[in-house]
C-alpha cells in the first residue's frame, strides 16, 4: 500500500475520531484507535505503526504470533480481537497485552491459567453479543453479569472492559445498539473492585465508528478504512 494513501487515510480517521470525541464531551485522547490488522502484511502494519494508530488488533492467533515476533507493531501494543480458541490461548497470552473477546467461562479459565504459569496478570475484555444474534460469539446481556462475576475470582485476570460488535446495519441503527451497550458498561461499573476496572468500552469499526465514539465508545478498531479492501488470497 502506498504510503502517502496510508498516512492520509490514518489522518482522516484521527480527524473524525477528534470531532466525535468532542461532539460527545471528550478529546482526542480518549479515544484508542486500534488498527484491524487481519491479513496486512508484516510491512504494512510497521508503516502504520509510524503514524497515529494506539493499538493493533489481530483476529487469528497465528497472524499474532507472526506479527508479534517480527516487532511489526514498532513495540505499540497488540490485542486480540478475534475469536479465541482455547487451544490457541497459549499463543495469545504472551502476545497480546490485552484480549478483547472473552465470552465464555471455559475462555476465561483457559485464559488465567495460561497467564499464572506466564506470571502476569492478563488484561480482558468482555464480549457481549449486544444484537443477540446466534451467528455471533459474545454472551447476551443477561449472561453478563454471570460470566464477570466467574472472571473477578481469577487471580491472573484483568477485567478492563466490554466489547461488542453489532449486527450489520445502517449507521443510525447501529447507533441504538452502541447505546444500549453504553447502558449495559454503567450497569456492569457498579462491580467495580478487585480485579475489575472497567474503563474500556470497545466498539466501532470503520462503517460505524463516529456513531460508536457518540455513544460512548473508548476504543474503536478500524481495518479497511486504514489499509484498504483486505487481500484474503495473500
Amino acid at each position: 500500500m502506498d504510503i502517502p494513501i496510508l498516512k492520509n487515510n490514518i489522518e482522516a480517521i484521527c480527524e473524525k475520531i477528534e470531532n466525535a470525541a468532542i461532539a460527545s464531551g471528550r478529546k482526542r485522547d480518549d479515544i484508542i484507535l486500534c488498527a484491524a490488522s487481519k491479513t496486512r502484511t508484516v510491512e504494512e502494519i510497521s508503516e502504520s505503526a509510524k503514524l497515529g494508530i494506539d493499538m493493533f488488533g489481530e483476529n487469528h492467533a497465528q497472524e499474532l504470533e507472526v506479527n508479534f515476533d517480527a516487532g511489526a507493531y514498532l513495540g505499540k501494543p497488540a490485542s486480540f480481537i478475534g475469536h479465541l480458541q482455547t487451544n490457541k490461548v497459549k499463543k495469545v497470552v504472551s502476545r497480546a497485552e490485552l484480549i478483547q473477546s472473552v465470552d465464555s467461562i471455559k475462555l476465561a479459565d483457559a485464559i488465567d491459567s495460561a497467564a499464572e504459569k506466564h506470571g502476569i496478570i492478563q488484561d480482558i475484555l468482555l464480549e457481549v453479543n449486544i444484537g443477540g444474534e446466534f451467528s455471533k460469539s459474545g454472551v447476551f446481556p443477561e449472561e453478563l453479569c454471570t460470566l464477570l462475576e466467574h472472571a473477578s475470582q481469577k487471580d491472573h485476570l484483568r477485567i478492563c472492559g466490554l466489547m461488542t460488535i453489532p449486527p450489520i446495519c445502517p449507521e443510525d441503527e447501529a447507533r441504538g445498539y452502541f447505546a444500549k451497550m453504553r447502558e449495559l458498561f454503567e450497569k456492569a461499573q457498579a462491580h467495580n473492585g478487585g480485579n475489575i476496572d472497567l474503563k474500556i468500552l470497545s466498539m466501532g469499526m470503520s462503517a460505524d465508528y463516529c456513531a460508536a465514539i457518540l455513544e460512548g465508545s473508548t476504543m474503536v478498531r478500524i481495518g479497511s478504512a486504514i489499509y484498504g479492501p483486505r487481500n484474503y488470497n495473500k
